[in-house]
């Protein structure tokens, strides 16, 4: 099935970014049979712009008529200018020249100028209204005007610098691929064709943003994914009318289900390996062009606790750190409030010797154990934000250098307890466990309120607000898609890669709420011994 994309039409607001008032079925945005007119209204627009190009070439020998050449430097690859549109125009002006009867040259009549120039370029189109114009010139193409013709030629020659493929910097792995997304839109929809070398592997471009223009793709697999859900991303993407979309977070706070909630419920990254196992899953990618993260929906918990070296280890050492990972969460979200909880109200939970080392060293201390986690908690959130800006080479040495330095100033003075360091300092590395950024901010902003529960009621405050999360959760929604499947909704087919993952060659089925029509996929064959061995 051939590759299949959506244009909007022009007319649409919040896609090609226009207002009614300039509208392209107008009159008044329709381009003049005159170059001249057209050359002044594209300079009064542009603000007699300095990266704009305009190059205008006599045509025949009585060079009455011309031709106009206009592109954006820095956007418009020169090569590809000079390839496919001034050697042509040159050959064409040559071949004109041995002509006899010059009313059959190509130079009398400037459409038959435009067609004869257009079978040399094949990515070319025709243009007749301004705002086209625009925003193709905008985009790296190049417009050919030519005297006489109240249409215009648009070639392909988007050619500007990019970053190229890189090494992630997110989300790394020691066993895997190593290359990461740019901010390409092209560079990224190849990186992904190159995983998945299917015809069924569509994608839907469209342009977001009245301003900015900005490109969005859609890509799922035709056969896998629900037909629903891609409609659904076809909607919530329809409704956005904003001037401007310059980042993937942009459309993901557009598109979410719920606002108000400290977890992500639309998946993001960097990673084409990643993408690619997520729409075989039967999920859907949003590609947006200027940035390398990539979106997923539906996104699940449980997603974001996997690593996508999960599945290039053997089964049984990707389950023992997903259980490593479980562990993490739990301490990062529950470790200060229950040292909090059992210091201030369960002290007889705690062996006899541990309790009396613990109340030593709090006898100096003037707060209570819920200000202390408190004071302590804020100043390592702070300290890990001025690492995450400052550079590179510094901000990880100040950012551990600095909680260090801190931590141990504090217990000298007496503001603050060693066990409560220790603590703090546990939990902060158990975050950085988490393979999904955005997750880990969600269980370190809970942290705070159940350190005030555990602060006020002990352990069943710490109850109380455990409860209310697991509620939340249950309660939330990612493309219709319950947020904790399949552990609520319990889906027994599909525990054979949520919590612990099996064999590859026992994973015979996709997820059952993201594909529906294509349920089932090749295992494969489980390894066998050689005869030699038998």
């Amino acid at each position: 099935m051939p590759l299949r994309r959506k244009h909007r039409q022009t007319g649409e607001i919040g896609h090609q970014g226009k207002s009614p008032d300039h509208s392209p079925d107008s009159s008044e945005d329709k381009l003049f049979p005159d170059l001249q007119a057209n050359l002044k209204k594209i300079r009064q627009t542009l603000g007699n712009s300095s990266d704009i190009g305009i190059r205008e070439i006599p045509l025949g020998e009585s060079q009455k008529n011309y031709i106009a050449i206009l592109y954006t430097d820095g956007l418009a690859d020169q090569n590809k200018i000079y390839e496919s549109i001034m050697k042509t125009v040159a050959h064409l002006a040559s071949k004109a020249a041995g002509q006899q009867d010059q009313q059959s040259s190509p130079f009398s009549d400037g459409k038959r100028l435009l067609a004869e120039i257009s079978l040399y370029n094949q990515q070319s189109r025709t243009v007749n209204d301004f705002f086209t114009l625009f925003r193709s010139l905008l985009s790296g193409d190049t417009v050919i005007l030519v005297d006489g013709s109240a249409e215009g030629l648009i070639a392909g020659t988007k050619g500007w610098k990019d970053r190229g493929v890189m090494e992630t910097s997110a989300e790394n792995v020691v066993r895997g691929p190593r290359e990461a997304f740019s901010e390409s839109f092209r560079t990224n929809t190849s990186l992904i064709r190159r995983k998945i070398k299917d015809p069924n592997l569509w994608l839907e471009t469209m342009q977001i943003g009245r301003v900015t223009h900005t490109d969005v793709g859609i890509m799922y697999i035709n056969g896998i994914a629900n037909p629903e859900i891609v409609q659904e991303v076809r909607d919530r993407l329809n409704r956005i009318d904003v001037d401007s979309i310059l980042e993937s977070g942009y459309i993901e706070e557009f598109i979410q289900d719920t606002t108000f909630t400290p977890f992500p419920t639309i998946y993001n990254t960097e990673r084409p390996d990643v993408i690619a196992a997520e729409l075989l899953e039967g999920k859907v990618a949003i590609l947006v062009d200027g940035t390398p993260f990539v979106l997923v929906v539906p996104a699940l918990l449980i997603s974001f606790l996997h690593a996508s070296e999960d599945y290039y280890q053997r089964a049984d050492i990707s389950s023992f750190l997903r259980i490593l990972r479980y562990l993490s969460v739990f301490i990062s979200l529950l470790g200060p409030s229950i040292y909090i909880a059992v210091t201030t109200f369960h002290q007889e939970m705690l062996p006899t010797q541990l309790l009396f080392g613990l109340a030593a060293q709090r006898e100096q201390i003037p707060f209570p154990a819920f200000v202390e986690a408190l004071l302590m908690e804020l100043t390592f959130e702070i300290l890990r934000e001025a690492g995450v800006r400052l550079p590179k080479n510094i901000g990880s040495a100040i950012s551990i250098v600095g909680t260090l330095v801190i931590g141990q100033a504090a217990v000298e003075a007496g503001i603050i307890s060693a066990a409560m360091v220790i603590v703090v300092a546990i939990t902060a590395i158990s975050s950085f466990v988490l393979p999904a950024f955005n997750m880990s901010i969600a269980f370190r902003m809970l942290r705070f309120p159940l350190m005030a529960l555990a602060g006020s009621f002990g352990l069943f405050g710490i109850f109380v607000g455990v409860m209310a999360l697991i509620l939340h959760l249950c309660s939330l929604r990612s493309f219709g898609v319950p947020y904790m499947a399949p552990l609520a909704p319990l889906i027994p087919e599909s525990q054979k890669d949520s919590i612990l993952r099996l064999p590859h060659w026992l994973l015979s089925t996709r997820p059952r709420l993201l594909s529906k029509a294509n349920r089932t996929r090749r295992p494969g064959n489980p390894p066998k011994k050689s005869r030699s061995e038998n």
